[in-house]
């Protein structure tokens, strides 16, 4: 459990700013080949007489205040940025005196169309397509049409750029929506797996409940003749547990039914570390609850990192099925900060409060997390605090590390 990794260098680069560069770097490029390199007998191309004065000056800082303009528009309105950027290269196309839409010219619009397909809906993308490949169809036809050269092809070199543009985008749109198809499916069967592990779970409290009072009945049934104020303690204790039983197997019932019409949302704040092997947790298994905490913080310790259990609050006996999902949700997050944070120490605090038990565990490690994480372990305590309608949070602290929190309210006044 530690904090997101920042995306790379080039990930953090927005569309626009891709745009802009691109458009500045195929002006640059333009200019180059309109001067004798080194090397050249003659430069590549020689330049129209209306690149270097003042009109054509013009209509480039024109056609550079389109581009970085359309750029700003790539979020909100990508058609019509593409528009803008289609009229910028058409604009300085003039001021070089070539019978069609040169290839460095259009390479911005290439980009935004990348960009637009990979982002966009498959609608809005071939929309996009058919503008951008339109253009260049319409451009070289109104030349032919009014008896001017056309170089058809460059044209289709062109062209043929900006239909691969428009494949890579459309590509990683289609890798993006399978990733999350994927990652939903895989949280949505960790969610169910949790279910079934909270109904084990609760299978085992209820059998351990029902052994109880059937011994404490055997036992008042024996001296009820004898000893009948131990008879009636005995029946006491019968009733005691099974009210708290029920209400336990009551709960999980309601709670297991509401989240049956309206399944829980696996996603929100993800473990960057990834998804936790619940065989390996760390700790005792079986029929557990917070009196165990000892047992896990020696394994812990064992295992590399230092766990710190401070109990805030009048301990006291829980409800069975806040007992053990107090303990699985600690148990989970040790387990994540032993696997994936590189802390040294973790810590542990259990708030005894009047109405809720509040559960706190932090660490000040580093992990290495990437962004195609997706935190199954945090989906399964977060169902268990949902069975309980409770509340869960799991997210970087801003001072580093981790912090997973819960907070589990007490249906009734628990004995003290």
């Amino acid at each position: 459990m530690s904090a997101t990794v920042p995306p790379p260098p080039l990930r953090r680069v927005p569309p626009s700013g891709w745009t802009a560069l691109v458009w500045c770097a195929s002006t640059l490029f333009t200019l180059l080949t309109t001067v004798r390199l080194p090397g050249e007998t003659e430069p590549g191309q020689w330049p129209a007489a209306q690149l270097y004065r003042w009109d054509g000056l013009t209509v480039t800082v024109l056609s550079t205040a389109l581009v970085l303009y359309g750029g700003l528009l790539l979020g909100r309105r990508p058609l019509v940025a593409l528009a803008v950027l289609i009229a910028a290269a058409i604009g300085e196309t003039t001021t070089l005196g070539v019978g069609e839409l040169p290839m460095a010219q259009y390479l911005a619009v290439a980009v935004a169309l990348y960009f637009v397909a990979a982002g966009r809906p498959r609608r809005t993308a071939a929309a996009g397509l058919a503008l951008a490949v339109g253009t260049l169809v319409g451009f070289v036809a109104f030349r032919v049409l009014s008896g001017w050269s056309a170089g058809v092809s460059a044209e289709l070199a062109v062209a043929l750029v900006t239909v691969i543009a428009w494949l890579l985008g459309s590509s990683a749109h289609q890798s993006r929506e399978h990733a999350r198809r994927m990652n939903e499916r895989a949280a949505a069967q960790a969610v169910t797996a949790e279910r079934l592990r909270i109904a084990r779970e609760m299978h085992d409290t209820v059998a351990h409940s029902i052994g109880i009072i059937a011994l404490q009945a055997g036992a008042a049934a024996r001296v009820a003749a004898t000893q009948p104020d131990a008879a009636r303690e005995a029946m006491r204790a019968v009733e005691a547990t099974g009210r708290e039983t029920l209400a336990g197997l009551r709960r999980m019932l309601v709670a297991l039914r509401e989240t049956d019409t309206g399944p829980i949302d696996p996603t929100g704040p993800t473990d960057p570390a990834g998804p936790t092997d619940r065989a390996g947790s760390l700790g005792p298994v079986g029929p557990v609850g917070l009196g165990d905490l000892d047992r896990l913080a020696a394994a812990t310790t064992a295992a590399g990192v230092r766990v710190e259990v401070r109990r805030l609050g009048e301990e006291r006996r829980l409800p069975p099925d806040v007992d053990l999902s107090a303990f699985r949700i600690v148990q989970e997050s040790v387990t994540n900060v032993v696997r994936h944070s590189g802390a040294p120490a973790c810590r542990v605090t259990v708030d005894y409060g009047d109405d809720a038990l509040a559960l706190e565990v932090t660490d000040d490690g580093r992990g290495h997390g990437t962004a195609t994480d997706t935190g199954f372990g945090l989906a399964g305590m977060r169902e268990r605090v949902a069975l309980l309608h409770g509340e869960f949070s799991a997210a970087p602290r801003p001072e580093g590390g981790f912090r997973v929190a819960a907070r589990l309210p007490l249906p009734v006044a628990a004995p003290r």
